[in-house]
């Protein structure tokens, strides 16, 4: 026994006194090559599935940077409320946003009537949300517009779901990234509209025809330049009405929509009254459609 630690000593002695490696490297070296731990395999993350906006502008990860007007100039919004007409939503706190803010009712709301005839009567303007198909399998909700469907069945549902909202003066759609890209389906749509009544294009697609199709109609139109809650957090919304603030100043006007969310409404309430101090102003829908 004695031997075999006679050698390992002689052989750390020899390693010290030649300046190479210390004992403690000597000692790995005769040890030989050991196993790596394995670093623990990263957690696969699972992205939460997509709404139909799937055309939005991405958030920026920094707040865009204005300079502060002072009340000297800024440029005009249109803020558009979508998804309104049904029970439990806040809609106090939505018209205390702004007197200008316009909101826009889903026919198939379970109070969009009743909704619609309270905007009225405290002066807001109104808009039919009008279902259309979406691409995916989100469903729009009934009585919605489908590229299945026959031209006169379109004209039908169109006319039924404008006269169902009283005291609209214009349309925008709900989803609809596919009806909306559909030449015939929204040539049928538009030229179903009443007379006067102007569209907004809502832009779920970026292939959508919805405005081009309505200027070359003759029907007065506008489109979505941001859209404020696709991602539902507080600093998400400020960044995006911030971005909105940008559009208008390089624009001159610019159209906003969001929706009835605890979030958006109280960050609305807090960053409005902001922007007019820096000069902007909030305007009705039909003021900006051309």
């Amino acid at each position: 026994m004695l031997l075999p630690l006679f050698g390992l000593a002689v052989f750390f002695l020899w390693n010290t006194f030649q300046g190479g490696e210390t004992p403690q490297e000597a000692w790995a070296e005769f040890r030989g090559p050991q196993r790596a731990t394995a670093a623990p395999p990263a957690k696969a993350t699972v992205a939460p599935p997509k709404e139909e906006a799937s055309a939005l502008p991405k958030v920026t990860a920094k707040k865009p940077k204005r300079p502060a007007r002072g009340g000297n100039g800024g440029g005009e919004i249109v803020l558009i409320i979508d998804d309104l007409g049904f029970d439990g939503q806040p809609l106090e706190r939505v018209m205390a946003l702004d007197p200008n803010v316009n909101c826009a009712i889903l026919p198939n709301g379970n109070s969009a009537t009743a909704v619609a005839e309270k905007l009225a009567a405290r002066g807001f303007e109104v808009l039919v949300h009008l279902p259309m198909e979406p691409q995916g399998k989100a469903s729009p909700g009934a009585n919605a517009i489908l590229t299945s469907m026959g031209d006169d069945e379109i004209a039908r549902l169109t006319l039924e779901n404008v006269q169902s909202i009283p005291h609209a003066r214009g349309v925008n759609n709900h989803m609809g990234s596919r009806a909306t890209s559909d030449r015939r389906v929204m040539t049928t749509v538009l030229r179903s509209l009443p007379e006067g009544m102007y569209f907004i294009d809502s832009k779920t697609s970026g292939g959508s025809l919805g405005s081009t199709l309505a200027r070359q109609m003759n029907v007065r139109t506008a489109s979505r330049h941001v859209f404020l809650d696709d991602v539902l957090t507080e600093s998400a919304v400020r960044r995006q009405i911030a971005m909105l603030a940008e559009a208008a100043e390089r624009h001159g006007v610019a159209v906003g929509i969001g929706h009835p969310h605890g979030v958006t409404v109280r960050v609305l309430a807090e960053e409005l009254p902001k922007l007019r101090a820096e000069g902007f102003r909030l305007i009705r829908a039909s003021e900006a459609v051309r």
